[in-house]
């Protein structure tokens, strides 16, 4: 009999965080290595919202808090949710959890059970399917075609859905692709979602923040406020407000799912950090104009780096509509060998010696559930990005 539950037997650890520990590694051995596998802002939390966390210290709001958050946050939460979004949530219906990871972890392991299936467009986030095989769910994954901007299809999502199908899990902009659901590309889902009303939507809204060329984010509620009694609005200060350190993700939900996620997170976790819920509230509540500022740095990276990659030989790229990544295919690079003797047949051998030949560290496409690609995250430093891009332009020159 093994000791370690089955459970665990069935899923695998983050790769971006193996690729991560692995870049930082070869760094602690002096090697000259430049990470671009972690989706990370490079920007400092702002310190207007480090100030609200040295005052609550200071204050003592250092006891146990509501399992779900303080109402204070959930409060302004809901406030940011709905002024975003033009919805109209309540502090009930919050819950303020240990990062966005988290929130999708309470949502499967409150609803799911075995065999139910989850639908989830790929390219997609690494911790989706392995979540859902947690809770005893089964993935389904439905591969989205570049030609479509990475985006599912009302096709693709009718033909996908059986009689076990309890959850869509849709993110937009999306983690690798930066590929954006605006309202037709929701409307024709949420369109086919109202034909079966036991079908949930978690919507994973990270990055909704983090749009380029003046696109306003939408959410499935919005679009199609028939949903809202079957549908999680997931968000966080990660990304957009430069804060992953913090670990602050919330849901929205109706209140009777929500208590259930409160159930489960108060005999797991119990609540978030008191501190960093003060620094979250101070975030969701307070200016909000700096993001407008990173998030022009942003376009300006991704304009050059999405311009570097297609002037690789044997790589194209499609221009993000969102988030802070790029996803280069390598089709033109298959069955070449590199300078460093190590054939080119798939792409985790593409990054393996991208990262032991240039010292650049990017995550393979397989790990979102899409051979032949690859992940760079463009949020670092502008000089890092160009001579990154400048050595993968090198490596790619080098095949033979």
């Amino acid at each position: 009999m093994s000791f370690i539950a089955d459970r665990l037997n069935r899923i695998l650890p983050s790769q971006t965080i193996a690729v991560t520990q692995k870049a930082r590694a070869l760094k602690a051995q002096g090697r000259d290595i430049i990470s671009l596998s972690a989706g990370e802002p490079d920007f400092d939390t702002p310190d207007f919202i480090k100030r609200a966390a040295i005052r609550a210290i200071e204050a003592g709001k250092t006891k146990y808090t509501d399992v779900a958050g303080t109402l204070e946050l959930r409060k302004a939460v809901a406030a940011r949710l709905n002024a975003d979004f033009d919805l109209d949530y309540k502090a009930e219906e919050i819950c303020v959890s240990t990062g966005g990871k988290q929130v999708i972890y309470n949502v499967m392991v409150s609803t799911l059970n075995a065999g139910d299936e989850v639908i989830i467009p790929a390219p997609a986030w690494v911790s989706y399917p392995d979540i859902v095989t947690l809770a005893d769910g089964t993935p389904v994954i439905v591969q989205t075609d570049p030609e479509n901007g990475f985006r599912l299809t009302a096709e693709q999502l009718r033909a996908a859905i059986t009689p076990r199908t309890k959850w869509l899990c849709l993110n937009s902009p999306c983690n690798p692709t930066g590929a954006a659901y605006d309202t037709e590309a929701l409307r024709a889902l949420t369109d086919v979602l109202l034909d079966y009303p036991d079908i949930w939507i978690l919507t994973d809204d990270m990055y909704a923040k983090l749009l380029y060329d003046g696109a306003v984010a939408k959410t499935v509620v919005q679009v199609e406020p028939r949903l809202r009694s079957r549908t999680v609005t997931m968000n966080g200060v990660s990304k957009a407000y430069a804060m992953t350190g913090w670990r602050i993700g919330f849901s929205a939900a109706p209140v009777e799912l929500t208590r259930q996620l409160i159930k489960l997170q108060g005999q797991s976790t119990s609540n978030p950090c008191s501190i960093a819920q003060a620094a979250a509230q101070e975030a969701v509540s307070g200016p909000q104009d700096f993001i407008s500022e990173m998030l022009a740095v942003y376009q300006e990276r991704r304009n050059l780096v999405i311009g570097m990659l297609n002037d690789a030989p044997g790589l194209s790229c499609a221009l993000p509509e969102g988030a802070f990544y790029a996803f280069p295919s390598i089709a033109g690079t298959l069955g070449k060998t590199s300078k460093g003797g190590r054939l080119i047949d798939g792409d985790e051998a593409f990054v393996t010696a991208l990262l032991e030949e240039t010292g650049v560290a990017a995550v393979h496409g397989t790990a979102f559930l899409t051979p032949g690609y690859f992940r760079i995250s463009y949020a670092t430093r502008t000089e890092l990005l160009k001579e990154a891009c400048t050595r993968i332009q090198d490596f790619c020159r080098g095949l033979s």
